[in-house]
């Protein structure tokens, strides 16, 4: 299914992968026969929405959803009219309610990403019905270089499974708060995702250091 390659969101056009690895991915991407979620227009949706100077959180997922309709390009998030919600998602929203006493109303979590909460997949495409099907594209290498653009200064990191851990080491600003628990999955949540309350402690170290809190749970509240 041919398609037309986005191009990088201006405020991180300037990392070496959309000149060094992009073309590479965008060739195989043309030429795959299956349909490629999210839209290509859709691709960079996290990046656009939370620049480097505004990324106060990075939630560091895997890779879009496999679904048709459900993945808009932020990790975890999906289409407001998405019922019932994605596992993880609904996981993600129990843990919330536990942690915070609410959850947001639906499954779009863009009004986060507006509040500096990078929601990015460590895969930015998925073959629908396939997932991981693009999970050694390339797409890691863009991964490595935005963590390490977001280096200038401390930052909040919320690190779910194994793979997202695995970057841990590229996380090396002074002071930077590093979470790691299990994947909100169904198949690893009640292993550490539970109970973890990684939305109070992000907001209590944010609120730490003189910065605002996260409203993680209401997209109607004033930003």
């Amino acid at each position: 299914m041919t398609e037309t390659s986005p191009p990088p969101p201006a405020a991180w056009a300037h990392l070496p992968f959309f000149r060094d690895n992009y073309p590479e991915i965008c060739a195989h991407l043309a030429g795959e026969t299956r349909q490629v979620l999210p839209p290509a227009s859709q691709r960079f949706a996290a990046l656009a929405l939370t620049p480097p100077d505004a990324t106060r959180v990075v939630i560091l997922g895997q890779d879009p959803y496999p679904t048709p309709g459900h993945a808009h390009g932020l990790a975890f998030s999906a289409e407001p009219d998405v019922r019932p919600l994605p596992r993880s998602l609904g996981n993600i929203y129990k843990e919330m309610q536990s942690d915070l006493g609410a959850c947001p109303p639906d499954a779009d979590l863009r009004f986060l990403a507006r509040q500096g909460v990078l929601l990015l997949n460590t895969a930015l495409s998925v073959p629908a019905g396939a997932a991981n099907g693009h999970a050694k594209l390339g797409w890691q290498t863009l991964t490595q270089q935005v963590l390490g653009a977001l280096n200038d200064r401390p930052r909040a990191y919320l690190l779910w499974g194994k793979p997202a851990q695995a970057y841990a080491p590229l996380i090396t600003a002074q002071d930077a708060l590093i979470l790691c628990s299990p994947h909100p999955s169904p198949l690893s949540a009640h292993r550490g995702f539970f109970g973890a309350r990684p939305f109070s402690t992000v907001n209590n170290w944010l609120t730490a250091r003189g910065e605002s809190a996260i409203n993680w749970t209401n997209p109607g509240a004033p930003s």
